[in-house]
């Protein structure tokens, strides 16, 4: 069955007609075209789609890491398009967590550093004592001394998950969490974001070529050339 908490009927991502081109000369690709998308509180979507379809590209729209060339972009009561790049990095340090397939943990630094990161970035006097709590809380309380590389890709991502869940966002983000993992241990990374999804009633918003994965969401959402699929926007049916 679908594992989903109560949601509030307010949108907490709403995006309205949604333009975005990369690259330049030949190369340039309309990667989204005219997207309008919303999520309510609390929901958890998945974003599935072919490689090229625009999902990932979505999901950094959201984030705020790419920028829309037209439309609007509001996540969690802020006006994305409306603020500066200081003010966007702030904002999504506050509001937004992010998991990536590829972990992007810092090498040099602990897996206690690499969660504290974003808490001293935002000047929170007891950043290590609530890094070191979320690490006990994924299960690496034996391993916060120790450096991505002595680490296991499933421990990676779970440094990588609490880094993301340590500033309590209400948003939480994940390109393709499992897509570096085996299938046993990609499940128990699966099971965990879930849990903590559901937890602290997070808004999860997912992208995975995985459709087990995606029919664990309240709703999935497919994607194809650049724009939503309406014909296939469904909500999973209960179990």
């Amino acid at each position: 069955m679908p594992q989903s908490p109560v949601t509030d009927p307010a949108p907490v991502i709403d995006l309205d007609g949604i333009h975005l081109t990369l690259g330049e000369g030949a190369s340039r690709v309309h990667v989204l075209d005219g997207v309008s998308f919303s999520v309510v509180r609390g929901e958890s979507v998945a974003i599935l789609g072919p490689s090229g379809s625009g999902k990932s590209t979505l999901l950094m729209v959201v984030a705020g890491l790419e920028r829309a060339d037209s439309g609007t972009v509001s996540v969690a009561g802020g006006e994305l398009g409306a603020m500066g790049e200081d003010q966007l990095a702030a904002f999504r340090g506050r509001n937004v967590g992010i998991v990536f397939q590829s972990f992007h943990l810092i090498a040099n630094m602990t897996a206690l550093e690499n969660v504290a990161v974003p808490l001293e970035l935002a000047g929170e006097r007891d950043a290590f004592d609530r890094a070191a709590a979320e690490l006990e809380a994924v299960g690496l309380g034996e391993r916060m001394t120790h450096y991505p590389g002595q680490l296991s890709g499933g421990e990676q991502q779970r440094v990588a998950m609490a880094r993301a869940l340590v500033p309590d966002p209400a948003i939480l983000v994940a390109d393709e969490p499992t897509g570096n993992l085996d299938g046993e241990t990609g499940r128990q990374i699966a099971d965990l974001l879930f849990a903590k999804q559901h937890e602290r009633g997070m808004t999860l918003l997912l992208v995975t070529h995985d459709t087990r994965l995606a029919e664990r969401c309240g709703r999935v959402v497919r994607m194809r050339s650049g724009r939503i699929d309406t014909g296939e926007t469904r909500p999973v049916p209960a179990q």
